[in-house]
């Protein structure tokens, strides 16, 4: 395992739990109803947890479901084929659903798995806790983005590679030399 001295920090925990605060209180502005956040799977269950608890913070009350869906599998870059995995269990019909995922870059899972949503009933607001601009293969811009993040695969805060350093408390870029590569 790398050690964390090799990743370079881009957005420290100060400033995540900032903006969770920031996005909590958007979404309490737009007053939602019977309100449930549909996390995707794996990559942004930290930020949904700590957004979960930014909501209740804010008099929100909401449910949680997941959705796994994979479209990386082992590499670092998208495959272009989503696939369920885990498909959310409750009904979404005539709910506010904020769909939660970590990164918004190529569009096609966040797209994907709104579609299905909306399909399904659901009044659905996508919010990406980073976002990639101009690296869109389908027409999707995320109504709520956490962080404008620069053309660099990270880690942290739930995000990985190859299975490792979703447990940082930050999000970062791994620096050369530390045996991965990504």
């Amino acid at each position: 395992m790398a050690e964390h001295r090799h990743i370079r920090v881009l957005f420290g925990e100060e400033d995540i739990a900032a903006r969770n605060a920031e996005i909590a209180e958007v979404i309490a502005a737009r007053e939602p109803k019977d309100l449930l956040v549909v996390a995707v799977l794996k990559g942004s269950f930290m930020f949904a947890a700590d957004l979960m608890r930014a909501l209740h913070r804010v008099g929100l009350a909401p449910q949680v479901e997941f959705m796994h869906l994979a479209s990386y599998y082992e590499g670092t870059t998208s495959s272009g084929q989503v696939t369920i995995l885990k498909d959310v269990e409750s009904d979404v019909r005539d709910r506010d659903v904020i769909l939660v995922d970590d990164i918004l870059e190529s569009g096609r899972t966040l797209a994907f798995a709104k579609d299905l949503l909306a399909a399904r009933g659901a009044r659905v607001t996508t919010c990406c806790l980073l976002e990639k601009p101009g690296k869109r293969a389908v027409h999707l811009e995320a109504d709520i983005v956490g962080f404008s993040c620069p053309d660099l695969f990270v880690v942290g805060y739930g995000m990985d590679v190859a299975h490792s350093f979703r447990e940082l408390p930050f999000i970062g870029v791994i620096e050369p030399g530390d045996g991965f590569s990504a």
